[in-house]
């Protein structure tokens, strides 16, 4: 098993965890140059009603206590679903190496599907970017949780009330 794969398993069962608490089931894990784990993340929209609560931007926060700084350099993110626009900016400004992720997001995904932040070269930082691994244990687990929510007849992002 190649560490890509090892490590997105990690970021799908982080996602796992998210889609038992009724958030969108997206995982992020970090991962040092030298291949040891640094942090994880999971959405957390629903539960902590946070808007920026996305797996991603959970990591990279995680991640700051270890590097006691913004930078989170030499460092790889493996994510379960392409990076939307936020997630993707604050992977540049993190100024993380690579971007490994599961599955394209059409609607959103800001690396491949829409834009290429990180990759286009017009902002301050890039990454290399490696899509496609465990595509389709990503794709499936993202296709259950909203065929799900559908037959339980609830709204996904709507079960919550403000307010």
């Amino acid at each position: 098993m190649s560490s890509d794969d090892f490590w997105m398993r990690v970021a799908l069962a982080e996602a796992r965890v998210a889609a038992s608490l009724g958030d969108v089931p997206v995982g992020c894990v970090l991962v040092t140059a030298e291949g040891r784990y640094l942090s994880s993340g999971r959405n957390v929209r629903e539960a902590t009603r946070d808007p920026i609560g996305h797996a991603e931007v959970i990591a990279l926060q995680a991640a700051r206590h270890t590097f006691l700084s913004w930078r989170i350099e030499n460092v790889t993110a493996y994510v379960t679903l392409e990076p939307c626009v936020m997630c993707a900016g604050a992977l540049v400004n993190a100024r993380v190496s690579r971007v490994v992720f599961g599955c394209l997001d059409p609607k959103a995904g800001a690396t491949s599907s829409k834009y290429a932040i990180g990759r286009d070269g017009k902002l301050n930082h890039t990454f290399e970017l490696t899509p496609g691994v465990r595509e389709q244990d990503c794709a499936d687990l993202l296709k259950n949780f909203f065929a799900s929510v559908r037959k339980s007849g609830r709204a996904a992002g709507r079960r919550l009330t403000g307010p």
